[in-house]
């Protein structure tokens, strides 16, 4: 420990000087601008400047936003841009404290980004006030670094994400060092203290670099933060032992402050460059240990340092507005006088209102600055993926439902030479599921990212390489945040997991669909990115073995809340539709598509052309399932999901051979909204196009892979609706057989079956033998299971009646 404590001394003991007379007094200058300006946004709508004296109608009648985390930001971007004018430096930036937007905004604004974008926020005493009267306010921009903020990629509701975000930016980006400011609030999440676990991912060879700023300024909202209390040595062990070099900057005074930060960017700067050069010039993708960087300072730095007897500076008081109600209540009005005058607007800005000359060749020139970084606007930089004609690995069929297959095993080599042929703008992210999910076939064309040790053993099956390009990690917030920076910045990839667990990431996903929304709708500079591809697998009805834990359906009902502008929910019933869905989410723009796929083997209904047919309607009749013959049928069965799928056709196929003069008609859907009307979803049916489907009076038996009310939330509107039942997941699960599971929530053939029989007019007197043959078999299905632990095998190898093997029709018989 003695060593790690004495390179830290000695890199602070030679950084004394490194900031001249003139550049130091530059720098805190143009720091006093940027605070000023944060401070302004919080309070002022007119006299932006204090050319007169404050008076109560100067300032806003709602104060909203935070103040505490800001001067702490602006210090480190102020010193990040001085790094980068000295090396021509490629940077972009993270700000990941929840309330930080005022900081990132008042140097896009001094960096002329704002005003580029909206000429209405013009460098100058107009655009000032515009700028202060837009923060906060209704119908303007949010306290947080939203997509109107320009530089950013991450969302500040988004608390836990902004390491993995930034380490998504950096992947694949050589050039690129990311510097991503840590909230010691945020730093207490699961996903962020999983993503310091990031470096071991990082390969010098290829990727860029990330700077990590903890931030620490010692309080949350109202309470102290962990790791600023823990003891300074324990803190320098724990980052240590995550792998990184940490560089301490702490104090209060400005001036030892400014020599301090500047001394530690010019180490981490020079390590940065040390280990790429030496990575670069010896194809040695041995891990590193990064630098990072510990900001001590204070809470609210250089606001009030007390409001009427309480402290603010250093302390919770100063998160949020440090002095309330300054229009009725003098004193308070006097305090903001003197804080705001304290930073000397009239040596910062001309009389005009623009940054004063000197201070404006402190900032980068073009998109070296870090608000106007074209990573932080990726859709730019964007380019297609070469695709492989996703035809060339369809599964041969000849009939519905005669083979059988892996969904996703099927998609797997599809995968591996999308990777194949996009290996600087691609990647597959997982966690630790890839092959579990039978997609091991992405590891012929790259192994797994690793940079951490590898045993002689890893070399038979462990997949793990330091030039790898699938991303695993037992965190699905970090490849999330992973998955999400590196589109963000134009890239392209997938991230799958098992259905029950997808629900970690609820809310990456919440704030990633907001993020989408905003940029799509409202900000029109923003350029479309890459779609967030989420493909579910392991799902609810194979999970018999590992129990009632593991089956969730319900992120489907998750994604269904968020803008019809943004969700796409697939549900390819075989092989075939799955991968010309996956082609289709691939090649699309600012969506977040959702695929459900089951891993274990299922029959294929459609060749490739009727499965490309199919999924570009989304929803359509199977001729060949339905005894309609194009007439009016007697009852609709309606599916939707893989597993769901075989069961509803068991299901006719039982009502075909006993009830043959029944007319039912099969409708099987892939595009879930297609349900939704138009007016609620771009996808969504007409009335009239849903009333053809499933007619205006007959009832629908809709077997569906999720939860029931999904169905009834999408169909409420439609004329029908009354009639329409819904089979789905009810809770009900342990160790069961797939039958036996299906049986439990009522979505098996022989429930389907009778919920038809009981519905259609007249029929269940007709049907009553029947009704009484399935009950038996519902009660032998149970009773197989818990006696023998597998279903009778033909229930495991049912194909389609049609087929001249299928044991279905034998068993009847």
């Amino acid at each position: 420990m003695t060593t790690a404590r004495n390179e830290l001394e000695t890199g602070t003991q030679l950084s004394r000087d490194t900031l001249n007379a003139k550049e130091l007094q530059n720098i805190d200058a143009y720091w006093r601008a940027s605070n000023y300006l944060c401070a302004g946004m919080i309070y002022l709508r007119e006299n932006p400047l204090l050319r007169e004296p404050l008076r109560p109608q100067h300032f806003k009648n709602r104060l909203l936003g935070h103040w505490g985390s800001d001067p702490g930001q602006t210090f480190a971007w102020v010193h990040l841009n001085r790094v980068i004018c000295k090396h021509d430096l490629e940077m972009m930036y993270i700000s990941g404290p929840g309330h930080g937007a005022p900081a990132v905004i008042s140097q896009a604004y001094l960096e002329g980004a704002y005003s580029e974008i909206d000429p209405d926020k013009s460098q100058d005493e107009h655009g000032m006030r515009n700028l202060f009267r837009a923060f906060s306010f209704p119908g303007q921009w949010g306290s947080h670094c939203t997509p109107e903020v320009p530089g950013s990629i991450h969302e500040g509701g988004e608390l836990g994400y902004s390491l993995s975000h930034a380490f998504g930016a950096a992947f694949d980006n050589p050039d690129l060092i990311v510097n991503v400011m840590v909230g010691d609030g945020e730093a207490e999440t699961g996903p962020l203290a999983a993503a310091w676990h990031s470096n071991k991912f990082l390969n010098p060879l290829r990727d860029g670099a990330v700077l990590p700023i903890l931030h620490l300024n010692g309080y949350k909202i109202a309470n102290p933060t962990i790791l600023a209390r823990i003891d300074p040595e324990e803190l320098e062990f724990l980052f240590r032992g995550y792998g990184w070099t940490p560089y301490v900057v702490d104090g209060s005074d400005s001036t030892v402050m400014h020599q301090k930060m500047a001394a530690a960017l010019d180490a981490c700067i020079e390590q940065i460059r040390s280990i790429q050069e030496s990575a670069r010039s010896t194809g040695n993708a041995t891990r590193p240990r990064w630098p990072m960087i510990i900001l001590r300072s204070p809470k609210g730095w250089t606001g009030p340092a007390e409001v009427d007897g309480h402290k603010v500076e250093d302390f919770w008081r100063s998160h949020q507005v440090p002095i309330s109600d300054p229009a009725g209540n003098p004193e308070h009005l006097a305090l903001v006088d003197q804080w705001l005058r304290s930073y000397r607007p009239e040596e910062l800005f001309d009389h005009s209102g623009r940054l004063m000359p000197y201070l404006r060749t402190l900032c980068p020139r073009h998109q070296r600055r870090m608000s106007t970084s074209p990573h932080a606007n990726g859709g730019q930089l964007c380019k297609p993926l070469d695709l492989p004609d996703f035809r060339q690995y369809a599964v041969a069929i000849d009939g519905p439902g005669v083979e059988r297959t892996s969904p996703t095993g099927a998609l797997g080599p599809m995968l591996r030479d999308v990777m194949a042929r996009n290996m600087s703008s691609f990647r597959l992210f997982s966690p630790d599921e890839n092959a579990s999910n039978r997609l091991q076939a992405v590891y012929e064309a790259s192994p797994k990212t690793w940079l951490a040790t590898i045993k002689p053993e890893d070399a038979d099956g462990t997949h793990v390489a330091p030039d790898g390009r699938v991303m695993e990690i037992l965190s699905e917030h970090t490849v999330e945040g992973w998955l999400e920076g590196y589109i963000l910045t134009g890239r392209h990839g997938l991230l799958n997991t098992y259905e029950a667990f997808v629900h970690v990431i609820d809310s990456m996903y919440n704030q990633h669909a907001k993020w989408l929304e905003k940029s799509k709708l409202e900000v029109h500079w923003r350029a479309p990115v890459p779609s967030l591809n989420i493909l579910i697998s392991s799902v609810v009805w194979r999970q018999d073995h590992n129990g009632f834990s593991h089956q969730d359906p319900g992120f489907l009902d998750v994604v269904s809340n968020k803008s019809a502008e943004i969700t796409r929910i697939y549900l390819p019933p075989d092989a075939n539709c799955l991968l010309s869905v996956t082609d289709h989410c691939l090649r699309s723009r600012d969506y977040v598509n959702v695929i459900v796929a089951d891993k274990q083997p299922h029959l294929v209904y459609l060749d490739m052309d009727a499965a490309i047919e199919h999924c570009t309607k989304g929803i359509g009749v199977w001729d060949w399932a339905s005894t309609d013959n194009g007439a009016e049928p007697d009852a609709v069965i309606a599916c939707a999901g893989d597993i769901l799928t075989q069961e509803a056709l068991a299901a006719a196929a039982i009502l075909r051979e006993r009830l043959p003069e029944l007319k039912v008609r099969f409708i099987n859907v892939v595009d879930l909204h297609r349900l939704q009307h138009e007016t609620a979803h771009p996808h969504g049916l007409s009335d009239a196009e849903f009333d053809a489907l499933f007619t205006t009076d007959k009832p629908v038996i809709f077997n569906f892979h999720g939860y029931p009310w999904l169905i009834h939330k999408f169909t409420y509107r439609r004329s029908n609706h009354t009639n329409i039942h819904v089979h789905g997941y009810k809770e009900k699960g342990n160790i069961d057989t797939p039958l036996s599971l299906a049986i439990q929530n009522q979505v098996d053939r022989y429930h389907l079956a009778i919920d038809v029989i009981n519905r259609v007019p007249g029929l269940e007197s007709r049907g009553h033998a029947l009704k009484q043959w399935l009950m038996e078999q519902i009660a032998e299905g149970v009773l197989q299971a818990h006696s023998e632990g597998e279903d009778t095998s033909d229930i495991r190898d049912w194909k389609w009646p049609g087929s001249p093997d299928s044991g279905y029709i034998q068993r009847e018989h």
